[in-house]
Order: C-alpha cells, then sequence, then structure tokens
C-alpha cells in the first residue's frame, strides 16, 4: 500500500460527510480511499496522504462537519500496517 498515513473522520449526517471530504481535499494534498455508510445515520469517510497533510484535512473537516452535524468519531493513523488496506472502503 505505501501510505504514510490515513485519517477518518465519522459524522451522523450524509450531508456533513460529503461538505467535510470537499473541504479535506481542498485544504491538503490528499484524496478521498472511500466511504462506508454504518447505519444509524453514521457515514465514516477515509482519507489518505502524507502525516502533515492528513493532519490539517482531519482537522478542516471536523471543523465544518460540526458546525453542519455531528462528528462522532476523527482519527489519523501515521504509517498504517499494509494488511490495513483490506479493511478499508473503496469508492
Amino acid at each position: 500500500m505505501g501510505v504514510q498515513a490515513l485519517g477518518f473522520i465519522e459524522t451522523r449526517s450524509l450531508t456533513a460527510s460529503i461538505e467535510a471530504s470537499d473541504v479535506m481535499t481542498k485544504t491538503a494534498d490528499v484524496w478521498v480511499v472511500g466511504t462506508e455508510k454504518i447505519g444509524s445515520g453514521l457515514v465514516n469517510v477515509v482519507i489518505q496522504g502524507d502525516v502533515d497533510a492528513v493532519t490539517a484535512a482531519v482537522k478542516a473537516g471536523e471543523a465544518v462537519a460540526k458546525e453542519i452535524g455531528e462528528v462522532y468519531a476523527v482519527n489519523v493513523i501515521p504509517r498504517p500496517h499494509d494488511d490495513i488496506a483490506k479493511i478499508l472502503p473503496s469508492i
């Protein structure tokens, strides 16, 4: 996989997750790996890029998502193990 970092934002709103995705990709040099509708209105967005870019993008995405809906969880994983790719959502 060779990913330097993965970032996650989980919201309780599809609209908030879309807005967060837009802001994250405009804030830093990251791209969306995929999304996952979890249930009960929860939507998880996964991004990847270098550690600093993913960290900045997740912070920006979290801020905008909180304005629109509820942010359930955020996380950044620097240097994820290659096997993580097996469980990531795909677009």
